[in-house]
C-alpha cells in the first residue's frame, strides 16, 4: 500500500514517489524554507511593536496608540500614591494581559509630595511591577509623567552627580532648590497652591529636575514620558529653545539606558504641537477629548471638530524624531481630570467642564450601558473624523464627584463579587479594539 503525507494541513497529498523525485537535497531545501517561513511569520506578528535606538515607524507607533490605556499610578505602590489608594495591582496585571493593552499611560508620577523619590521603595516597587508585566508581554510600554507642578518638597531631594553630568555641568553636593525653578517675574508662582508652582523650563534648576525625573523613570523600565502642559512650563521659552535642549538630553540618556534605547515623548500641545524648523520635538501629541454637552439631553455629550480648543484636525506635522515625515503627527486624546465646578450637574457648554464635572468624572458617573455606548461612539467618531487621532481608554483614573464625596480612582475592570467597584468596561474596551 502506498504511503502518503499531508503537507502542513493542505489538501494536496505528496506521495513517497514525489519525495523520491526531488531527492534528499530537495527535501532539505524544503525543510529550510518551511523553518524560514515559520520564523518570518512570528517576526511579522511581533514587528508591530518593535522599535530601537533608531526610533519607531509610524505604523508601529500607531499600533501602540491604538492599544493605549490610562492607568493612573499603576506603577505606584501605596503609600506613595498621589491621589487615592491603588491596592488592586494583581487584578490589573491580569487586565493588561487580557485586554492586550500595549501602552500604559500615566503609570507613575509626582504632583507634589516629591520626597517619595527619597524612599528606595517608591522606585524599586515600580520596577518590580513593570518587570512582572514585561514577563507576560515584553512589548508593553509604561509611560511616566513629568508634570507642570513642583513644590517646596524638592528642597529635600539630593541631586545625583549623573544629573549634572547629563547636562554637561560640574557636579555639586547639594539638594534641588525650589525657588530656582520659578519664573523670575513671578509668572505661575504659587499657581497650584502657596507652596506649589509651575516650574519654568528656562531655569537651569528646572532642567536639572526634569533630567532627574526622566532618568529615574527610564531606569525602572518606562519607555515613554508625558511632559504635561508644555505651554505653562515653557512660559518664557521662545521657539522652544530650552525645551529642545532638555529633550535632546533626555533622548541621549534614553539611548544609553532605556529598555530599547528609545523614549517616546509627548505632551499636551494646545497650539498643535512642538515643531521647530519643520521638526517635531515630540513623538506624538496628546490632548483632552474636549467633550461637548447636549443641553437638551441631560448628561449626554458628543465630540465635535472646532468645539472650543478640541484637537481634532489640529495636530501639526513635520519630520519626527524617528526620521519619518507626516502632515499630521499621530496623537492621543484622553478623558482629562481637573476637578469639579461650582455647578455640578448643570450644562456648561462654554467651559471645559462637562455637565459641571471634569471629563473622567462625568464619564464615571454615567450608567454602564451609556458608558459602553459612548466608548464605541468616541472610538469610531475619531477614526472617521481624524484617523491621526487615537482614543486612550480610561482603565484607571482619578474622579472628583464633589458634594463632599472623597476623590477616588475609577476602575474599568470586570465587576466581580470581590471587586464590586469594577465598571464592567474591560470586555467592551477589548471588543472595540478587535472590531
Amino acid at each position: 500500500m502506498e504511503k502518503t503525507w499531508r503537507w502542513f494541513g493542505k489538501k494536496d497529498i505528496i506521495t513517497l514517489d514525489r519525495f523520491r523525485q526531488i531527492g534528499v537535497e530537495g527535501i532539505t531545501c524544503l525543510y529550510i524554507l518551511v523553518v524560514m517561513c515559520s520564523n518570518c511569520s512570528g517576526n511579522d506578528q511581533k514587528s508591530g511593536y518593535i522599535f530601537d535606538g533608531t526610533g519607531i515607524s509610524r505604523k508601529n507607533l500607531e499600533n501602540y496608540l491604538d492599544r493605549a490605556v490610562t492607568m493612573t499610578e499603576f506603577l505606584t505602590v501605596d503609600p506613595f500614591c498621589n491621589d487615592a489608594t491603588y491596592p488592586d495591582k494583581e487584578r490589573d496585571i491580569k487586565l493588561i494581559q487580557n485586554m492586550g493593552a500595549k501602552f500604559i499611560g500615566r503609570s507613575i508620577y509626582r504632583w507634589g509630595d516629591e520626597e517619595a523619590l527619597n524612599d528606595p521603595d517608591f522606585l524599586d516597587n515600580a520596577k518590580i511591577l513593570a518587570a512582572r508585566v514585561h514577563k507576560n508581554d515584553p512589548d508593553v510600554i509604561f509611560q511616566a509623567a513629568l508634570f507642570e507642578a513642583v513644590s517646596v518638597g524638592v528642597n529635600n531631594i539630593r541631586i545625583p552627580e549623573w544629573v549634572f553630568a547629563e547636562l554637561g555641568m560640574s557636579a555639586e553636593q547639594r539638594n534641588f532648590r525650589y525657588d530656582d525653578m520659578l519664573n523670575l517675574n513671578g509668572k505661575f508662582v504659587g499657581f497650584w497652591d502657596e507652596k506649589t508652582s509651575v516650574p519654568d523650563i528656562t531655569r537651569t534648576e528646572t532642567q536639572l529636575w526634569f533630567m532627574f525625573l526622566a532618568g529615574c523613570y527610564i531606569n525602572i523600565g518606562c519607555e515613554a514620558l508625558h511632559l504635561g502642559q508644555i505651554a505653562l512650563i515653557g512660559m518664557e521659552d521662545r521657539n522652544y529653545e530650552h525645551w529642545t535642549k532638555v529633550l535632546d538630553k533626555i533622548r541621549n540618556y534614553a539611548g544609553k539606558h532605556a529598555r530599547r534605547n528609545w523614549v517616546l515623548l509627548d505632551a499636551h500641545t494646545p497650539f498643535g504641537g512642538m515643531v521647530v524648523d519643520g521638526k517635531s520635538l515630540l513623538d506624538f501629541n496628546s490632548f483632552p477629548l474636549r467633550i461637548k454637552e447636549i443641553p437638551e439631553k441631560p448628561q449626554h455629550c458628543i465630540l465635535e471638530k472646532g468645539y472650543m480648543d478640541s484637537f481634532f484636525g489640529r495636530s501639526e506635522g513635520g519630520m519626527t524624531p524617528s526620521g519619518w515625515y507626516c502632515e499630521s503627527l499621530p496623537y492621543l486624546v484622553e478623558f482629562d481630570n481637573f476637578g469639579v465646578s461650582d455647578s455640578p450637574g448643570q450644562a456648561t457648554v462654554d467651559s471645559h467642564f462637562v455637565w459641571g464635572y471634569d471629563e473622567i468624572t462625568w464619564f464615571c458617573l454615567q450608567n454602564e450601558a451609556y458608558q459602553k455606548d459612548w466608548l464605541r461612539y468616541a472610538y469610531n467618531w475619531i477614526r472617521e473624523n481624524d484617523p491621526n487621532g487615537f482614543l486612550q481608554m480610561p482603565v484607571c483614573r482619578i474622579m472628583v464627584p464633589g458634594n463632599g464625596q472623597p476623590v477616588r480612582k475609577c476602575h474599568a475592570n470586570t465587576r466581580t463579587p470581590d471587586f464590586p467597584q469594577g465598571m464592567n468596561l474591560e470586555k467592551t474596551m477589548k471588543e472595540i479594539w478587535l472590531q
